[in-house]
């Protein structure tokens, strides 16, 4: 797989303690939380402001980045733990769309489930073509069932100096658990699959 020009890479980690005026449940003596981390590279776009029909080399750098992003938040969290994956792209205004696909759905999920030792459900996709300081919404879902409604969510990504107008941001992010107090006393709180019900098989439930 070939390397891209990377300018930066900027990790945000994020803990939830309480939420709505409750605290997480005490679990094995310890207050539990959710930690959700986002890793984002700034690359170099090679096709900005120029047309290019065959965006491989793009292809080749989403594979790269999927892993090495993925790697990254997986030291933090610890791949073990990872329950939910999303990723996302924002192009800079020389570039377009069609660049921040070529590096996300190609070759990046394969490298991304790697790096956490697996992963059966599609990992959720965001992009966007913006200006320098644009703020994108990552999707996540729960990483063996995309049905799994307790796990899904968001989480915004913003590199306040990026992506220029020839840069492109790629971003992973992953988390070890759902929404806070999505499920209280064993049961969800708005019903649908849970993680505990979802045999995941096929990826979906």
């Amino acid at each position: 797989m070939k390397e891209p020009k990377i300018r930066k890479i900027v990790t945000n980690v994020e803990e939830v303690f309480y939420e709505g005026g409750a605290e997480m449940p005490v679990e094995n003596g310890e207050r539990k939380s959710i930690k959700t981390v986002s890793v984002a590279a700034v690359i170099k776009n090679p096709y900005a402001g120029v047309w290019q029909e065959d965006l491989s080399e793009l292809t080749e750098y989403g594979e790269y980045l999927g892993d090495l992003l993925t790697r990254k938040g997986a030291e933090i969290l610890g791949a073990e733990t990872v329950e939910t994956y999303g990723k996302g792209c924002i192009v800079g205004m020389a570039g377009e769309l069609e660049h921040s696909s070529a590096m996300l759905h190609p070759k990046a999920g394969k490298t991304i489930r790697a790096a956490i030792g697996g992963g059966k459900s599609i990992i959720p996709s965001n992009e966007k073509v913006g200006p320098t300081g644009s703020e994108l919404d990552i999707s996540l879902h729960f990483k063996d069932a995309a049905f799994v409604r307790t796990h899904y969510g968001s989480f915004a990504v913003r590199v306040p100096d990026a992506p220029k107008d020839d840069e492109i941001v790629m971003a992973v992010v992953l988390a070890d658990g759902g929404r806070p107090h999505a499920v209280v006393n064993g049961k969800g709180r708005i019903g649908g699959l849970q993680k505990s019900e979802a045999k995941c098989e096929d990826g979906m439930r």
